[in-house]
């Protein structure tokens, strides 16, 4: 896992708050940036933020792009962290 990317990722407040909304279930990008005030390509722009990190997986269903927390990386980070804490 590249660890660089990931918490690059997670140090900006918005791509933590899209990952907070999808841990409810996948989003279209629409869907996501009516939570926001900014344009759809500052929304765009961080999903590809969280993509590539491989926060986040894609879907496409029809004519849209649905995004959904991809819970393999969250458990590596939460394992890493966690043997950090342990000491082991």
């Amino acid at each position: 896992m590249g660890f660089q990317k990931t918490f690059k990722a997670l140090s900006d407040r918005t791509r933590r708050e899209i990952l907070d909304l999808l841990k409810n279930g996948p989003l279209s990008a629409g869907e996501i940036g009516e939570h926001f005030d900014m344009t759809g390509a500052s929304i765009s722009h961080h999903l590809s933020v969280l993509k590539d990190a491989g926060l986040v997986d894609t879907e496409k269903r029809g004519t849209f792009i649905y995004y959904e927390l991809n819970l393999t990386v969250m458990q590596e980070i939460t394992a890493w962290i966690a043997s950090l804490q342990g000491g082991n």
